[in-house]
């Protein structure tokens, strides 16, 4: 059940059919598509019938509401259907045609329904929770109830149009860093292993890291912090800016702090933040011993930050086959339960992934769908382990979305970005602990403790790192301090002493490394890599733990989607995130797999 390798790429059409998706399960032609893109006019036509008349009754409401849902749907199978259409063969003009198309009609829809919300918060407080507690709309009470539990930092109607006319000037300090960061900055020449003059790149910066050879990783690291020094007080003017539009967006709308601000979006309270960095701050000593086992694994005198992404141990060959990987893949997720594994064989069967590379095909991996048909799961398979886990963690992604489209209407179907990654993490975390237990070469066991490790390291820790360096910025600009270069590389650096310990040399060239990190301009974001894999990690202990119990509250979470908060849905699935303890056991576990890591040491 291979393709047969050749040094090309094959064309599309060359691909088997068996490592194709089907997409027919959207629409089985494309004069189908084109019904559905008319119907979606049809639609945007309908809904504009019911602008200033949604507080004439509950009934009206109850109508347009389901004309809102029909059109969501409808406009997200044409563009999805569209898209992936594209990424199949984005050379495909046919398919670049039919994309255009649907993003012009997605900005239709979007001016369409723009009514909705204002409207609705414009009713008056006693009539909008009687519409609400009408059995009419028991369908839209959840979708209701957050537009209204947010009415208090909405502003009126005339502020609210200011606000979103002053939507682009906001994006301005994003879009001058990704101008400086790709577009204007370039990067030297180094010489690689073999003494080849080679272009530093952002692509190539993590491979040099990779690299076997330390003077290629230490020439790479000092050439690729030297240019951002160069522009540190032009990034450090456009990271203050951004900082300054996240304080003024949260006090126009009275919130008490950017942070809070953030988090309200998905109902999520500042401890839930607070206490991951606590929690991770109390937990550093298992860094530390992380840091020390690389040191001297590695061999070296000193242990530098250019030495952190370099494998620790030598490369082993743990060649993984698209259907052997399919096969660990099941025996991995056993554990879920007798529903999940056959869910996962027909995603398997079925034509829901799209396998193999071929020429014009969008890469990466991702998990996509549209509500009604089950999801669908892009991949560009190389036979190893990275392959391997990366298919468990888009098949997460995918068995969530269908339990919670199977199990949920569609307004309450979507989940959050909070609990998104709890489920393909999970995934990873079974499969991984099946790979420890049924792997009897020690090295072999190393190489994979080793990328769970890295896992955990580059997730929690950094991640973690990245949050509380998000935090005291935004506390400093808060309290009316300037954010100066100098300052920003100071804080920097002093986190990275402690996080990282007394046996890592903090080389003052990462001082700078906060000048190249974009998810700086995307506000208090990166913590819920942290958060989800803590839940997920946690989790994925409490079933192979408990069993059944424990797997029937994953499947009830699966199967909620979006229809309740972030917090409620992991609290009723086992995890607490308002406390620490799933970041605490999340980080047990990783002192767990550095005791193993350790103790094979010992015996190669």
């Amino acid at each position: 059940m291979e393709q047969t390798s050749q040094k090309t790429l094959p064309k599309r059409s060359e691909t088997k059919q068996e490592f194709k998706w089907k997409l027919e399960s959207i629409f089985a032609s494309d004069a189908a598509w084109e019904d559905e893109y008319k119907k979606v006019q049809e639609l945007i036509e309908q809904i504009q019938s019911f602008q200033g008349r949604l507080n004439e009754s509950p009934t009206v409401l109850a109508e347009c509401m389901k004309t809102y849902e029909q059109l969501g749907l409808a406009m997200e199978r044409v563009y999805v259907y569209a898209r992936m259409r594209r990424d199949e063969d984005n050379t495909n003009t046919k398919y670049q045609a039919l994309t255009d198309r649907a993003a012009s009609l997605s900005i239709r829809v979007s001016s369409a329904i723009s009514f909705l919300v204002p409207e609705i918060l414009a009713m008056p407080n006693e009539r909008l929770e009687s519409y609400i507690a009408d059995e009419t709309l028991a369908l839209y009470r959840f979708y209701l109830n957050e537009i209204k539990r947010q009415k208090e930092h909405v502003l009126s109607a005339q502020e609210e149009q200011i606000i979103a006319q002053a939507g682009e000037l906001a994006q301005a300090p994003q879009t001058i860093f990704g101008m400086i960061n790709n577009a204007d900055m370039t990067f030297p020449m180094i010489t690689d292993e073999n003494g080849e003059e080679v272009q530093l790149t952002h692509g190539r910066y993590i491979q040099f890291m990779e690299n076997p050879d330390r003077r290629v990783r230490q020439d790479a690291f000092k050439a690729m912090y030297d240019t951002y020094g160069k522009q540190k007080n032009t990034i450090a003017a456009t990271l203050n800016a951004s900082v300054k539009k996240d304080v003024f967006y949260a006090r126009i709308r009275k919130y008490p702090s950017a942070l809070a601000a953030s988090l309200d979006n998905d109902n999520i309270s500042v401890d839930v933040y607070t206490n991951l960095i606590q929690a991770v701050r109390d937990n550093l000593s298992a860094m530390h011993r992380y840091v020390s086992l690389r040191k001297k694994l590695l061999g070296v005198d000193e242990l530098h930050m250019y030495d952190l992404y370099v494998p620790m141990v030598k490369e082993v060959k743990m060649e993984i086959p698209y259907d052997q990987a399919l096969d660990l893949v099941q025996k991995g997720l056993a554990p879920l339960g007798e529903d999940y594994a056959k869910v996962l064989q027909e995603a398997f069967t079925s034509g829901w992934i799209d396998v193999y590379e071929n020429e014009g095909k969008t890469s990466g991996a991702y998990s996509w769908g549209a509500y009604g048909t089950h999801p669908f799961v892009l991949m560009n398979y190389q036979n190893n382990v990275n392959n391997m886990f990366t298919l468990a963690h888009e098949m997460g992604h995918a068995m969530h979305s269908y339990y919670s489209d199977k199990h949920q209407p569609y307004l309450d179907a979507q989940y959050k970005i909070f609990v998104a990654e709890v489920a393909s993490t999970l995934n990873e975390s079974l499969l991984m602990d099946y790979m420890l237990k049924n792997t009897d070469d020690p090295r072999k066991k190393m190489y994979l403790l080793n990328y769970y490790l890295e896992q955990f390291r580059g997730t929690v820790y950094r991640q973690t790192m990245f949050a509380e360096f998000e935090k005291m910025i935004h506390e400093k600009v808060e309290a009316g301090e300037p954010l100066t270069p100098e300052t920003l590389c100071d804080m920097y650096y002093d986190l990275n002493l402690d996080y990282h310990g007394p046996d890592m040399v903090i080389d003052e060239d990462i001082r700078m490394e906060w000048a190249r990190i974009p998810h700086f301009y995307n506000d208090f974001y990166v913590y819920q890599y942290a958060t989800g894999f803590s839940a997920a990690t946690a989790l994925s202990q409490q079933i192979l733990n408990e069993g059944s119990p424990a797997v029937e509250r994953y499947l009830t979470f699966l199967q909620s989607g979006g229809s309740d908060y972030p917090l409620e849905l992991l609290r009723k699935a086992g995890v607490d995130m308002a406390s620490p303890k799933p970041v605490v056991q999340a980080l047990n576990v990783f002192a767990r797999l550095l005791d193993e890591m350790e103790e094979l040491t010992k015996h190669i």
